[in-house]
């Protein structure tokens, strides 16, 4: 076999995989871009994980019906084909898979000649807790067992909710290497819980080019786009990624791995956060997973933050999705996943979604968990030399997976102090 026929395998193999995910990474980028827009205050910082909150939402729509999987359809910008949605969910969470078992083993490897690199870390993991003797179909769990690789959970809400919610909590918190605590409020499961689904995702990864801690500084940060003060900012002169775009300008830090990069979208002006706020769209995400590189120096304000629990469920109804939520009464159906009768059948009481991320010189850690708790109801876009470039006023970050274009986390970054 020629390198050139292997070389073009390669490439099949990479555009084939891409497709096999495109419908989770349209519906993840789309509807991480309407909760941003709908979650976010141009006064502060914002984390949240797209990738986490469509992972569990696309496991509670597997088990809705009539008028209420339409609306979560249109809404969570699902597809109608709910097989091949679950598909994609599934080949997505195995390339993700892939490369951090690629990372251990090029670890292994440089070990051996003395290197000292840390290895990807990105676990994602599903657990379902469900009232044991509740009336559910034994389908809806093998279907998120096969595509999401759920693990089930038999719990009493009746008799022990203070018991259960530290339970999920500890599990989350260890999923996450101690980043993501308290997911669940005490006193938000109860005795008309049925049903608990919960994502949890860490990553942490090294950048492909780290940054020397020796040429970190203080330097100005426009504050909310106002007045500027000094932080901790990182600069370095490699190749990355850029691109021009109207209103603005993105960036891409690759991490060592190479399928995972960090991407920075700068507007030019100090105050045009909320400017992209209105303009960001899936297709611009999808433009940043193969931005041709240059040579650039650039300087990265170092921060780290962790935002408390937040509420979805508000601002999933505002975006259209009632029906789930039993509003109005008596009108939620999620009887592909357990019998509905007038007198009892399920629907969405809470969706809990908390973040953590630190970036700094050596790379990045995030974490993020998301749980939605289903409840019993009764009826109701090249200089010749080097591009210097000053992320130095709000902009937006992501934490991307290349092959597929879908966005891990989203947020940002309006005081990095």
């Amino acid at each position: 076999m020629t390198k050139v026929t292997l070389g073009f395998l390669l490439i099949m193999g990479s555009l084939m995989a891409a497709r096999a995910t495109s419908t989770a990474t349209q519906a993840i980028n789309a509807t991480g871009i309407d909760l941003w827009r709908a979650t976010s205050s141009t006064n502060a910082n914002l984390l949240l994980s797209p990738y986490s909150i469509q992972s569990a939402l696309a496991m509670t729509y597997a088990g809705a019906a009539g008028a209420t999987r339409e609306e979560m359809m249109r809404v969570l910008h699902f597809p109608k084909e709910a097989g091949s949605l679950h598909d994609s969910f599934a080949q997505l969470q195995k390339q993700l898979a892939a490369e951090v078992a690629a990372s251990a083993k090029s670890f292994e490897r440089d070990k051996k000649h003395g290197g000292s690199f840390s290895p990807l870390a990105l676990h994602v993991a599903n657990r379902l807790y469900a009232q044991r003797s509740y009336a559910f179909k034994t389908n809806y769990f093998t279907l998120l067992n096969e595509k999401y690789g759920t693990s089930l959970v038999p719990v009493d809400f009746k008799k022990n909710g203070k018991g259960v919610t530290r339970e999920i909590n500890e599990w989350v918190e260890q999923q996450t290497q101690k980043r993501i605590r308290d997911l669940i409020p005490q006193g938000a499961l109860n005795e008309e819980t049925r049903l608990v689904l919960v994502n949890a995702l860490y990553f942490k990864a090294a950048w492909a080019d780290s940054f020397s801690v020796r040429a970190t500084t203080p330097e100005p940060f426009r504050i909310r786009g106002g007045a500027p003060a000094k932080v901790p900012t990182m600069v370095q002169k490699a190749h990355y990624g850029h691109m021009k775009f109207s209103g603005g300008q993105a960036i891409t830090l690759p991490y060592r791995d190479g399928e995972l990069q960090f991407v920075i979208l700068l507007p030019d002006s100090n105050n045009g956060l909320a400017g992209l706020k209105e303009t960001l769209t899936p297709e611009l995400l999808e433009e940043c997973a193969s931005l041709k590189g240059q040579e650039l120096i650039l300087h990265l304000p170092k921060f780290r933050f962790q935002p408390p629990t937040i509420s979805l469920s508000k601002t999933l109804q505002s975006l259209g999705m009632k029906r789930a939520f039993d509003e109005p009464r008596g009108s939620a159906d999620f009887s592909e996943m357990a019998v509905r009768r007038p007198d009892d059948y399920l629907y969405i009481s809470k969706v809990f979604h908390k973040t953590f991320i630190v970036v700094d010189e050596e790379g990045t850690e995030a974490a993020a968990a998301t749980a939605v708790v289903m409840a019993v109801g009764s009826a109701m876009r090249e200089p010749t030399k080097p591009l210097e470039v000053k992320v130095d006023r709000p902009f937006v970050f992501a934490i991307q997976h290349r092959t597929s274009g879908a966005c891990l986390f989203l947020g940002h970054v309006v005081d990095p102090r």
